[in-house]
């Protein structure tokens, strides 16, 4: 797929971290520690959009080394190129995982479409448009075969990246 994202920088338990909020209002708490599940780096929110009355489409961007480590020069570089209207691309290889709880009575029950796109390249493009608010260009390789999704909710991805960017209301 050939995607325009729009990069959100979210780092774990703050404002915007799916983990912490979305995640937590269908499955609560780990049973365990009490903490919301920890992704162990900063991620990118890149769209969402309603599936159906039952399902939401969340989609993220997992750098494959987290932010801080990229060169400032490079970030600042792409800044400017995308202030000048260049829409860089960026690559990724990328699962789509359909789930929802099993049992229990979650305040709020649906499924989560997650479509997760593992950074291969664009490490400073996806840093500098999220600190510029400018679109990148995402070529996701998306692996059939892997993740937590049937043949006919993978064909369905174009259809729900093509929607309108809508934000779900969870019951609180």
């Amino acid at each position: 797929m050939l995607l325009r994202v729009e990069p959100q920088l979210v780092n774990p338990g703050k404002e915007g971290d799916y983990f912490s909020g979305e995640q937590v209002a269908t499955w609560g708490m780990d049973q365990f520690w009490g903490l919301p599940q920890y992704p162990h780096t900063p991620y990118y929110r890149t769209f969402e959009t309603g599936v159906d009355a039952s399902a939401h489409l969340y989609e993220f961007v997992v750098p494959m080394v987290p932010p801080r480590w990229n060169t400032r020069a490079r970030v600042e570089e792409y800044a400017r190129l995308m202030a000048d209207g260049t829409v860089p691309t960026a690559v990724a290889v990328s699962t789509l995982d359909v789930c929802e709880p099993a049992s229990g009575e979650p305040e709020d029950h649906y499924r989560h479409w997650g479509l997760t796109h593992f950074l291969l390249d664009g490490h400073h493009k996806l840093e500098a448009a999220a600190s510029t608010g400018h679109p990148v260009r995402l070529l996701s390789f998306l692996a059939l075969d892997q993740g937590l999704a049937t043949p006919e909710e993978h064909a369905r991805l174009p259809g729900l990246r093509s929607r309108t960017r809508s934000a779900r209301q969870t019951i609180a």
